[in-house]
């Protein structure tokens, strides 16, 4: 089929904007990685843009060295790993029925989980109901407040209702399924699209989440990594209060320079790496709850 001018002029703008976004997006993460295996007086001075310069892993190696750095690391995998299960084992417990036609009050308790995303209690109230519950500097105190997001559960409960057709339901309940064997047999392999997507927004907020640590935690043992990011990026700003000599005081930057791009790396790598796997599913993810003729 033989292409007019005017679609040959908006496939060229089209592509020029997309190479626009792409230059915008992807350059910083290529200058921060760039930056921690640079020379760190050559980024002080500006002169590592699109290349490094000096090339050299001390950055690296001070991470590996540095114990709490590795221990957050650990701790902010169990996390998440742990984090995300129970986040969408409850999001989907608390999806299922509310996408269940035949639930009874199931719009009352939609209307009730909804206002629950407009109002909250606060952070002082939650404060104390942790310490009421004794989880307080425990890993648990991670882990329980904000268990299900009922955004995202109402994600899965969309899918649940406009992608699963309901022909399916009526055959298992004539072959004699009860609502649990239903859900476990026909609706969770069919919701592997809405499954991976909701899984990555989990995996994402809980890899990233550093409050609960700064609220609940006492214990640095217990700090996920964003929470030892933090006190290393705190602590590189308090090296220019501190009293030392020209050269302590260059070498203290400069470590704190290397060490500040590598962690960033590091803890931006295990998402940057799962993302291509489920990336295929955003589209159907984009789509979910469309109506469908």
């Amino acid at each position: 089929m033989k292409r007019s001018y005017s679609d040959k002029i908006f496939d060229i703008v089209n592509i020029g904007i997309m190479i626009v976004l792409l230059i915008v997006f992807v350059w910083p993460l290529w200058f921060v990685f760039i930056a921690s295996i640079s020379e760190p007086n050559a980024v002080l001075r500006g002169e590592v843009l699109l290349f490094p310069k000096q090339i050299n892993f001390k950055g690296y190696e001070r991470i590996l060295s540095y114990q709490m750095i590795l221990k957050g690391y650990a701790n902010s995998v169990f996390y998440t790993v742990v984090g995300t299960i129970l986040n969408m084992v409850m999001s989907i417990l608390l999806a299922y029925p509310l996408s269940y036609r035949s639930f009874g009050p199931r719009k009352f308790f939609n209307w009730f989980f909804i206002a629950t995303m407009y109002f909250s209690g606060g952070l002082i109230p939650m404060y104390l109901l942790v310490r009421g519950l004794g989880i307080l500097d425990t890993r648990w105190a991670i882990l329980i407040p904000g268990m299900v997001s009922v955004y995202n559960a109402l994600i899965i409960k969309n899918f649940f209702m406009n992608s699963i057709p309901q022909e399916l339901q009526e055959a298992a309940t004539l072959d004699g399924a009860n609502a649990a064997q239903y859900l476990w047999r026909v609706v969770l392999p069919l919701s592997k699209p809405v499954f991976a997507v909701v899984g990555l927004y989990y995996m994402v907020g809980n890899w990233n989440n550093y409050t609960k640590a700064l609220y609940y935690i006492y214990n640095e043992d217990l700090y996920p990594l964003q929470s030892v990011l933090r006190q290393l990026l705190i602590s590189s700003k308090l090296v220019h209060d501190l009293v030392m000599t020209a050269e302590e005081m260059a070498e203290a930057i400069e470590q704190a320079q290397l060490m500040q791009y590598g962690v960033i790396v590091v803890a931006a790598l295990p998402m940057l790496c799962v993302y291509p796997f489920v990336q295929k599913y955003f589209v159907k993810g984009a789509m979910l709850g469309a109506l469908k003729g």
